[in-house]
């Protein structure tokens, strides 16, 4: 499709809103850089809080404060979640002392990271987002594409071990990074004060993504079958690279998955992705822009509920897809290739890098480094950065690894971060460290209920019903989302919550620990008050009636949801007499 055409949507539909928007601005320009200059401004205009996305900005206020304001006729506290584009998530510790700046100065004196292997600033304030987007690109690092309607931040096995895989899997991640960025100058124009390029210019053609870009966003994940820590299957498109020993043999490309959804709508849904194709290693990026075109002319540019590549792939079929890419690619290719059985690594505490250096991994409650009473996380890893120099990855488990360090500095950079009061692998229970969470309320517009402020309680409570059974050895993921677009992970893995409304949240469950099976939701709306009540009956069965081996979420799959509910009711019964 050239660069100028519009897709249109099927059937004569009207295109959605943020068509028009993005059809109109110019290159994702808009009026940003005017009201971005007006001072009298306190927030953007609706057109360009969309266009925002693309250079990684949402557009929030402090849903605290909302009502009592409102009440006092006074505005909102608008504010900015500033999200990076971090390829598998590696930073110097150089750039993370400069972000650890960042996040004192110009936003709320916290870091966050996110399931995405990525950073996020939140609380920024208007004045503050110019200086503080100048200074993360000063950095060379962006934030473009790390939201909006593109292929966002590729994720991959966080592991810093020193082989031929991880080595391999590193550069594969930043070469489909970096093709994948929009080629638009608006955002350097806006954030960086470079050189103004008419928008219909040449050199901003837009060749992958055409003149209005994608229909919605786009993921893209990078992992082997040993360690699936990312997820794959959750993401539009999941890269699984296949090695024989420390060879690279090619690629499986699964296609369509995806995880958002809404309440009461049916016809969304979550999906894993569909292996599709087997692609030599010299062919990955031919074939991967083969499938973000189909999505930008075949998805729905007039529903965004339905706009993700999931729907395309279940509406049109696997092997039209399959054609479908081959035209585009203008190749022939190998069927999916047989696969090991899926793996999660568990990437805290220390492991050995392969080149006599060592890495730790750091549990970070929520993604959340900030200081917190006692527990100083933040200060803990600047002090630890900045006297001993790891390179640092995020990791898609929202934990921080500290990377090449000597085996000397080992019981050193334990003290400073003991010192700090910061909580170590060793100090989890297994139910701990497989829990993740969403920012959900005070600052995500889209949350219906708590999630990050609500973790840490309930993990509590649930691993006192963990204990009672005898089962806090248990290896059990356990994702909070505050609503359905589930950017935990909810609906992969043993259980999930999702925010159904104020204090409450659909239960799911029965997906497997390894991310290859999504859970089944078992009951709609249960009180927070009352999720570790209603697990207890399930955990006392998966006691007395598992096989050897089994997972929980596997027990549960095997039960069925028709068995679990009927457990969930007898102990409501037995409790009320």
């Amino acid at each position: 499709m050239p660069d100028s055409a519009q897709p249109s949507p099927p059937n004569g539909a009207k295109p959605s809103k943020v068509e028009a928007v993005k059809r109109e601005s110019r290159r994702l320009r808009g009026d940003i850089a005017a009201t971005l200059a007006d001072a009298e401004a306190i927030k953007f205009a609706d057109p360009d809080t969309a266009l925002l996305k693309f250079h990684g900005i949402y557009q929030q206020y402090d849903r605290d404060t909302a009502t009592e304001r409102k009440q006092q006729k006074l505005d909102k506290e608008y504010q900015f979640m500033v999200r990076l584009r971090i390829p598998a998530g590696r930073l110097t510790p150089e750039q993370y002392l400069a972000l650890d700046d960042f996040a004192g100065g110009l936003a709320n004196g916290t870091l966050r990271v996110t399931t995405r292997q990525t950073f996020q600033f939140h609380g920024v304030l208007k004045g503050d987002l110019h200086d503080l987007m100048h200074q993360i690109n000063r950095q060379l690092i962006t934030t473009v594409a790390a939201c909006g309607d593109v292929v966002r931040n590729v994720t991959a096995t966080p592991a810093p071990i020193k082989d031929q895989i991880h080595t391999t899997l590193d550069r594969i991640d930043g070469q489909v990074s970096r093709h994948f960025e929009p080629r638009t100058k608006g955002y350097h124009e806006v954030w960086v004060d470079g050189e103004k390029i008419e928008p219909d210019a040449g050199a901003e053609d837009e060749p992958i993504y055409g003149a209005v870009y994608l229909p919605r966003k786009f993921k893209i994940g990078l992992a082997t079958p040993q360690d699936n820590s990312i997820d794959v299957l959750t993401n539009d498109i999941g890269i699984i690279a296949l090695f024989d020993g420390q060879t690279l043999t090619g690629y499986n490309l699964a296609v369509g998955g995806g995880l958002g959804m809404t309440h009461n709508k049916p016809q969304t849904y979550p999906r894993l992705a569909t292996p599709l194709i087997f692609v030599e290693p010299d062919g990955l990026i031919g074939a991967l822009e083969a499938v973000v075109k189909l999505q930008r002319d075949h998805g729905n540019r007039s529903d965004r509920k339905r706009a993700r590549l999931k729907y395309v792939v279940d509406d049109m079929g696997i092997d039209w897809m399959r054609k479908t890419v081959e035209a585009y690619a203008g190749r022939d290719y190998e069927d999916p290739r047989p696969m090991p059985k899926f793996r999660i690594v568990d990437h805290l505490g220390w492991h050995s890098q392969g080149d006599g250096r060592w890495y730790l991994g750091i549990p970070v409650a929520s993604g959340r480094i900030g200081d917190f009473g006692e527990r100083r996380i933040r200060s803990g890893l600047r002090t630890v950065v900045d006297r001993f120099k790891p390179n640092i990855v995020l990791s898609p488990s929202q934990d921080v690894i500290l990377a090449d360090i000597a085996p000397k500095d080992r019981k050193r950079i334990e003290a400073v971060l003991r010192q700090h009061g910061v909580v170590l692998s060793g100090d989890l229970k297994p139910f701990e460290r497989w829990a993740l969470a969403c920012p959900a309320l005070p600052t995500c517009g889209l949350a219906l209920s708590e999630a990050e402020r609500v973790r840490q309680p309930l993990v509590e409570q649930i691993m006192a019903r963990l204990i009672r059974h005898g089962l806090e050895g248990e290896k059990i993921s356990f994702r909070i989302t505050g609503c359905p677009n589930g950017c935990a992970r909810p609906y992969a893995g043993d259980i999930g919550l999702v925010g159904r409304m104020p204090g409450h949240y659909a239960l799911y469950v029965g997906g497997d620990f390894e991310g290859t099976r999504l859970n089944v939701k078992l009951l709609d709306k249960v009180a927070e008050a009352q999720v570790a009540n209603t697990l207890d009956p399930l955990f006392a069965a998966f006691a007395a009636g598992r096989k050897r081996r089994e997972g929980f979420g596997d027990f549960c799959h095997r039960l069925g949801a028709e068995r679990l509910t009927a457990l969930i009711d007898e102990a409501r019964v037995e409790e009320a007499v």
